[in-house]
């Protein structure tokens, strides 16, 4: 049966579905796999492994079994993954959006099928894999970038390729160790048959394996060298530096409700801030130069609230420094707007970065005559935030802060603009109150930690009720919380402008992986065509 599974041999349609169920069964380990190398199993080395299974599954298959292996890894994977999505609204919208994810692995088990005969066809599986993430953080409605491969490296040699092609290169490194390690099983099959039937193709496909091996093992050795000139852990080194301050308050309760006691949120991060004053005060804390509170820290409008905007000022009063407060902020018409807002101990409010991308289905609802056929959970979004348009870049005590919210920061284009536009360093304002007790936000941060790298900036995350951290520029913590416990750092930071390669290729990498695993599919697509065409 092993044989069956690593050979992809022809046979008939019998034999076909009689192993089947064996790819099957590997197609699910590898989306298992997937699953324990991201946050909250953190097994970083175990993410090979899912490409590695879904090459060897679907290796020699016709496009449509490799589109249900691709599912099966895709359902494995996602499913569990996803289900904070679904911890206060129910299991469909989480099985949906698990659902959707998973259709585009799909895609890619037909597509790594198709080329699974191809010279080089790790390469261009790899490629694919890419290729697939760049689709799915693209459509629909913009795109859900979560659970890529690259966001599971947090540790290990595959973390450095951030700063050289950014997420897409780490994932196309993960997904060619993995795909290098199924050639090598294969070369090995291919080896032991011949062995057995006193054939002289035994030596060459051992050769093969040792080269498939090898070239398995050089590519994390490349990421462990790729190192050498990158930023160590230290905040103070690389440019002047600013003392930050990160605030999180927490929340009355976790849950869909969170906010339902508005005031309480913000009382508690005015409160936390007041008691960093009387810390300064005292000689026991650094006077910061700006502190940051998280999303949702006033969901009260303090430019129409006088009360919100009177406790916001005393706390920026009271710490000596201005607070880039997460607020909810009535308009533009019929809107509300996600804002950032520097709120300066002199002169109050000032600049002000609002949400580009906000979540669908969550903070707004696109056809919702439509998605309500399927939940009447839809409604419980009962206006829609705007789209913010400008880059979140803030003047502040002196530092230039590249502010991104919530989910954001797993959008690649939305966090390179904001460095680009001169952010020094990167605040990430969340809010994970109504995700609970989950591996959301053990997910989320890990997102900064590859930002991070990618980027050679510390980056303060600075969540309502955890996890807030400060995040090194090797992607190491500095700092972090836990869940639903009022939190404060206050830690010196440079600010950086130095450049990384990533920075400057920019969506090269991406497009170009993408490009190549497209290639490789239209290569056999073309010929095959023609040749039915021919045959008709």
């Amino acid at each position: 049966m092993t044989e069956a599974v690593a050979t992809g041999s022809g046979g008939s349609a019998r034999g076909g579905r009689r192993r089947l169920p064996w790819r099957t069964l590997l197609a699910a380990a590898g989306g298992l796999a997937l699953l324990l190398a991201f946050p909250g199993y953190s097994l970083p080395p175990l993410a090979v492994l899912g490409p590695a299974a879904l090459a060897l599954a679907v290796h020699g298959r016709r496009a449509r079994s490799g589109a249900w292996l691709g599912l099966v890894l895709g359902l494995a994977f996602f499913v569990p993954l996803l289900s904070w999505s679904g911890i206060y609204v129910g299991s469909f919208p989480w099985l949906a959006l698990a659902v959707s994810q998973a259709l585009f692995v799909a895609l890619l088990g037909a597509a790594t099928a198709a080329v699974s005969r191809s010279r080089l066809w790790p390469l261009w599986t790899a490629a694919l894999w890419v290729a697939q993430e760049a689709l799915r953080g693209r459509v629909p409605f913009g795109g859900f970038p979560w659970g890529r491969l690259g966001l599971s490296q947090t540790d290990g040699p595959f973390l450095s390729l951030a700063a050289y092609g950014g997420v897409p290169l780490v994932s196309f490194a993960v997904a060619l160790t993995g795909t290098l390690l199924a050639a090598a099983v294969l070369a090995l099959v291919r080896a032991r048959r011949a062995a057995g039937r006193a054939t002289a193709t035994r030596g060459p496909a051992l050769r093969t394996a040792a080269a498939a091996l090898a070239a398995a093992l050089a590519v994390p050795l490349l990421g462990a060298l790729a190192w050498l000139p990158l930023p160590g852990p230290s905040l103070t080194e690389g440019g002047p530096t600013r003392t930050v301050a990160v605030v999180q308050g927490d929340v009355p309760e976790p849950g869909l409700d969170f906010n339902a006691r508005r005031r309480a949120v913000l009382d508690n991060h005015v409160q936390q801030t007041l008691d960093l004053a009387a810390a300064v005060q005292a000689g026991d804390e650094a006077q910061p130069d700006l502190v940051v509170w998280p999303e949702n820290s006033s969901d009260i409008d303090p430019y129409l609230n006088a009360d919100a905007a009177r406790q916001i000022s005393r706390a920026a009063e009271a710490v000596g420094a201005p607070i880039l407060v997460g607020a909810v902020v009535e308009g533009p018409g019929r809107f509300i707007s996600n804002t950032g807002i520097v709120w300066d101990p002199d002169t109050g409010p000032g600049d002000t970065y609002v949400k580009r991308h906000p979540v669908p289905l969550a903070e707004y609802v696109p056809a919702r005559d439509f998605f309500r056929l399927f939940s009447d959970k839809v409604d419980l979004v009962r206006r829609d935030f705007v789209h913010g348009t400008e880059v979140g870049v803030l003047e502040m005590g002196g530092a230039r802060v590249g502010d991104v919210i919530c989910f954001e920061v797993v959008y690649d284009s939305l966090v390179a603009d904001t460095v680009e536009a001169g952010a020094g360093m990167l605040v990430v304002q969340t809010n994970n109150a109504t995700f609970g007790y989950t591996d959301e936000s053990e997910q989320q941060l890990a997102a900064s930690r590859l930002r991070a790298v990618e980027f050679g900036r510390t980056v303060l995350v600075a969540a309502t009720s955890g996890i807030s951290a400060v995040v090194a520029p090797d992607g190491s913590l500095a700092r972090r919380s836990e869940l639903f416990t009022p939190a404060v750092f206050v830690e010196d930071v440079a600010q950086r402008d130095s450049t990384t390669v990533a920075e400057r290729l920019g969506a090269a990498p991406e497009w170009v992986l993408t490009a190549l695993g497209a290639g490789a599919v239209l290569a056999v697509a073309v010929p095959a065509a023609r040749r039915r065409r021919a045959a008709a």
